[in-house]
């Protein structure tokens, strides 16, 4: 994935074992999705080697899920690239650690978070039995924490942003120009595919993603524009109380 991944067991029976298979999954998803592996399956789809018919479950899914945010985000996410090529990126992260985070949950474990480049998938509580707790970087100083969340269990948080990649998020509605106006989009959900995928479909719509992330239920969302002025939605300060 080309991206740290961090996993932290609080329940002590967890084994080497235990992470092995969460890592051998991550390297299964990378090894099917990676744009940049030429034998991936990805990429003998955007060569057209592999007919839609003969597409893994895994795949199968994916594309269904990006489909499906698509129509909620008004056409605001689209894993269709500026080269015409399925670079589904922007949702498979969240996917994947949705999926591990499962796989722990099916092996006994309760009490866990995996993160992976920023984006986190929580369940339980930490080791001193309270709330998980993160912070929100500025975008501006990466070492400076501008606002610590406390999440509950089975909350996932993801942030979509320009400040590190680069310009790799564009405005499928408007192609040829560069989102500039904002430069970080922190979204709290329900889990983290769910938040994942709405992060970068909101951080596509620039400045208007904070208006359309505050009508849905169950997400929150923390803005930064391109001056360091934070947005928030109505119900984020919730979650920087610790209970």
């Amino acid at each position: 994935m080309g991206m740290p991944i961090t996993i932290e067991i609080v329940d002590n029976f967890a084994s080497e074992i235990t992470f092995r298979k969460i890592f051998d999954y991550f390297e299964y998803v990378d090894k099917k999705f990676s744009t940049f592996k030429q034998d991936s399956e990805i990429s003998k789809i955007n060569r057209g080697e592999i007919a839609r018919e003969e597409w893994s479950q895994d795949m199968k899914d994916v594309f269904n899920l990006a489909e499906k945010t698509k129509r909620e985000t008004d056409g605001y996410f689209d894993i269709i690239d500026n080269n015409g090529k399925y670079n589904p990126s922007g949702i498979v992260k969240g996917w994947a650690i949705y999926n591990a985070a499962k796989l722990l949950i099916e092996m006994g474990i309760r009490n866990f978070y995996i993160n992976a480049g920023g984006d986190i998938q929580f369940s339980g509580k930490n080791s001193e039995g309270k709330l998980w707790k993160t912070g929100i970087k500025n975008p501006f100083n990466q070492k400076e924490v501008v606002k610590v969340v406390y999440l509950s269990d089975g909350n996932g948080i993801a942030t979509s942003g320009n400040y590190i990649r680069g310009d790799h998020i564009y405005n499928p509605k408007d192609r040829k120009n560069l989102i500039n106006d904002i430069i970080s989009f922190t979204v709290i959900g329900p889990n983290v595919c769910e938040a994942d995928r709405f992060a970068t479909a909101v951080f596509a719509m620039g400045k208007n993603g904070i208006f359309f992330l505050e009508k849905m239920k169950d997400f929150a969302g923390y803005m930064i524009d391109k001056n360091g002025v934070a947005s928030m939605t109505s119900n984020f300060e919730k979650y920087t109380a610790s209970g």
